[in-house]
């Protein structure tokens, strides 16, 4: 990163010259220290936010447990039936946009249709009970994870603090610092262990007799061994959502042909038949329409060729020459997302996309997605990325607390020196300008903030060596 070699120093701290026993370990500890001083409070909110979603899955299920729970395990009555019932609650003649199905004995069935005062990717959800269709709950859900209002506040809140797509550039920035700010300390930690003979034991979990300074340092060493792994793939997965770099990682991935597979719904050209037409059961509802027992029917197709999970959502056509669309949402291990597009008038199977079939950057993007969201291994999984969440934020703390106290009666901390790229060889010199480049270019927002630290530390230094050199004058002159 070349502009830690000029990050701001303190103003009443003057140059100083690298030390002698290298020129690395001092580059990484200016990067450390200023990355973590300055987007600190970035990372902390995020660290914050995200251990309360973490846990909001369960949160839900516990909270919206009366719309959640069906009043008995009976196999149910017909999709039609339960989809006729939510239309009847509505009485406006509506058309669901899409159905989940009760996923299994005891779920509710989620009927759901558009509604224009809820915000972008949020329907109406009917929850009806598939054994007596009586309803249960109309509630807002929000995407294809089918947040309910509680789990969808606390996402948006750790997504963007609800200020919309400007928000967003809050999480990108956490997230785009956070794998750089604890692979410096790493480096930092390995550097400490390697040169530490007695010590080494306190870098893996602190010692409870020193005080101060070294009570906090040794906290923060500790802690953050335990926790850089998980911070760095926080990091990495959460960069695949993002506005700037989330972009770059789709492009990457598509240029060396590892996207993630598109289910093709439009008929044109299609709806031939092939092995796929009918499967012989289907021709009772020969209707491209969305009526409800055209969702009984598209899902049968479905069953008999790759939807083999409980979780799955019904879409009927988006618009006429559109294909009806039966895919598995089921997120948790094993991941099952295989997908289907049926011609609704013929029964005839047009497309199919299988997950066994994804490039292996699509699986390792949905896996990375699924143990992000805290989907893959349910609660276990849940736990640990609170636990995971909530030692990020005290790094952040015990951070802010050294350099409190390392702070002089008066001004700010002493930070590392500056010129640390001035004892380096000329490969170590151009390395570094090239990792800082391409991390700049792939990670927009750690560019443009670290040209910002640039010049903020030119401007710094070039005041701090006025200020010397005007004391030196004024003390000749003496």
């Amino acid at each position: 990163m070349t502009a830690t070699d000029s990050l701001p120093a303190a103003p009443a701290a003057a140059a100083r010259p690298p030390a002698r026993g290298g020129w690395f370990t001092p580059l990484l500890r200016r990067l450390h220290f200023f990355a973590g001083l300055l987007v600190g409070p970035f990372i902390l909110v995020a660290a914050v936010s995200g251990a309360l979603y973490a846990v909001s899955p369960t949160i839900e299920r516990v909270m919206y447990a009366h719309e959640l729970t069906a009043t008995s395990d009976d196999a149910g009555v017909t999709l039609a039936a339960q989809i006729q019932a939510a239309q009847a609650y509505l009485g406006d003649g509506s058309t669901p946009v899409a159905v989940r199905p009760a996923p299994e004995a005891g779920a509710m069935t989620r009927v759901m249709f558009a509604d224009e005062s809820l915000p972008e990717s949020t329907t109406r959800a009917i929850f009806v009970d598939p054994a007596t269709t009586e309803i249960r709950g109309d509630l807002p859900v929000y995407g294809t994870s089918g947040a309910l209002p509680l789990r969808h506040w606390i996402s948006d809140l750790h997504r963007s603090l609800h200020l919309g797509d400007a928000g967003r550039w809050y999480s990108e920035l956490a997230a785009s610092w956070l794998g750089i700010v604890a692979l410096a300390g790493l480096g930092l930690w390995v550097g400490r262990f390697v040169r530490s003979r007695r010590g080494r034991r306190d870098l893996l979990r602190p010692n409870r007799r020193h005080t101060g300074y070294r009570r906090l340092s040794g906290w923060h060493s500790a802690v953050g061994i335990w926790v850089v792994l998980g911070a760095v793939f926080l990091s990495a997965t959460g960069i695949t959502w993002s506005t700037f770099a989330g972009a770059h990682v789709s492009d990457l991935r598509a240029a060396v042909g590892e996207g993630t597979p598109a289910l093709t719904t439009s008929l044109e050209g299609g709806g031939s038949g092939g092995e796929h037409a009918g499967h012989g059961h289907a021709a009772s509802s020969p209707t491209g329409e969305a009526d409800p027992a055209t969702f009984d029917a598209v899902l049968e197709v479905a069953q008999g060729l790759n939807v083999n999970s409980g979780d799955v959502e019904i879409k009927p056509p988006a618009a006429a020459g559109k294909a009806w669309v039966v895919q598995e949402i089921h997120r948790s291990f094993p991941t099952e997302v295989d997908a289907v597009a049926i011609d609704g008038s013929s029964m005839q199977v047009t497309d199919r996309v299988d997950f066994a079939d994804y490039p292996l950057l699509a699986k390792l993007s949905r896996w990375g997605i699924d143990l992000h969201s805290g989907t893959m291994f349910g609660l276990a999984n849940q736990l640990v990325l609170f636990a995971l969440a909530v030692g990020i934020a005290a790094l952040v703390v015990l951070g802010y607390a050294m350099w409190w106290k390392r702070r002089p009666t008066r001004g700010l901390a002493t930070a590392p020196a500056r010129g640390v790229l001035g004892g380096a060889p000329w490969w170590g010199i151009a390395a570094v300008i090239a990792v800082a480049v391409a991390v700049g270019l792939f990670l927009p927002l750690v560019g443009y903030t670290l040209a910002a630290f640039v010049v903020l530390d030119v401007l710094v230094g070039w005041r701090a060596r006025r200020a010397a050199a005007s004391e030196r004058g004024g003390a000749a002159a003496r």
